[in-house]
C-alpha cells in the first residue's frame, strides 16, 4: 500500500498518527503499571521497562531510518519490518532478563512479556501481511491497565477508533489491518497479561 506525499497528507491524521504513536503507548503504560505495582518505586521499575521496550527500540529504528535502511519511524513497508520486528524483540529480551534478574515487581514484568508475546505474533503475521501496530500497541495498552485498574480505564479505548481513521486517512493501513491490530494487542497482550500477572 503505497503512502500519501507529505504535501497531501490530512493534517489532522499526520497528527495523530505522531502524538499517539506506538512508543508513547508504551512509555504511558509502564509507568502506570508500575504504580499500580509498587507505587514510586514501581514507576523506577515502569521507567526501566520503558526504557527497554519504548526508548531502545525508537533510537533503533531512528537509526536505520538516518542510514536509510527503512523509510521513517513509522516503518511503513511491510518487508522493513521483518528487520525491525526481530531488534526490538532483542531489546525487549535484554530488558526482561535484567528485570527478572533484578527482582522486578510481577505487574511490570508480566507487562513486558505480553508485549513480547505480541511481538512474536505481530512478526509471524508480518511474514504474510502487514497489521497496524498504531492500534494493536494501544489496545493492549488499554487492556492491561483494565486488568490492573479496572474497566474504568476502557473509557479510552475511543481513541482506538481515532488512531485507526488516521491511518487509514493517511494510507499507511487498510481499514482491516487496523482492525486486526487492534484485535491483536486487546487479545494477545492482554490475554497473556492476564496469565502472567
Amino acid at each position: 500500500m503505497t503512502s500519501a506525499t507529505p504535501q497531501a497528507e490530512p493534517r489532522p491524521a499526520r497528527l495523530i498518527t505522531d502524538r499517539l504513536e506506538p512508543k508513547n503507548w508504551i512509555i504511558f503504560v509502564t509507568l502506570l503499571m508500575g504504580w499500580h505495582a509498587d507505587r514510586f518505586a514501581g514507576i523506577g521499575w515502569g521507567l526501566f521497562a520503558a526504557v527497554f521496550t519504548g526508548v531502545i527500540p525508537i533510537l533503533f529504528i531512528k537509526f536505520g531510518e538516518r542510514r536509510g535502511y527503512w523509510g521513517d519511524r513509522h516503518v511503513r513497508r511491510r518487508q522493513d519490518r521483518m528487520y525491525v520486528i526481530p531488534g526490538i524483540m532483542v531489546s525487549v529480551v535484554v530488558g526482561l532478563a535484567l528485570m527478572y534478574s533484578l527482582g522486578a515487581p510481577s505487574e511490570v514484568t508480566a507487562l513486558v512479556v505480553a508485549m513480547l508475546v505480541s511481538l512474536v505474533v505481530v512478526l509471524a503475521i508480518t511474514a504474510v501481511w502487514k497489521v497496524s501496530l498504531h492500534t494493536a500497541v494501544p489496545a493492549g495498552a488499554i487492556a492491561t491497565l483494565a486488568l490492573a485498574y479496572g474497566p474504568w480505564l476502557l473509557l479510552l479505548s475511543p481513541a482506538l477508533p481515532v488512531i485507526g481513521w488516521s491511518r487509514v486517512k493517511l494510507r499507511d493501513h487498510t481499514l482491516g489491518q487496523v482492525i486486526a491490530g487492534t484485535l491483536l494487542g486487546a487479545v494477545i497482550g492482554g490475554g497473556a497479561f492476564a496469565l502472567l500477572r
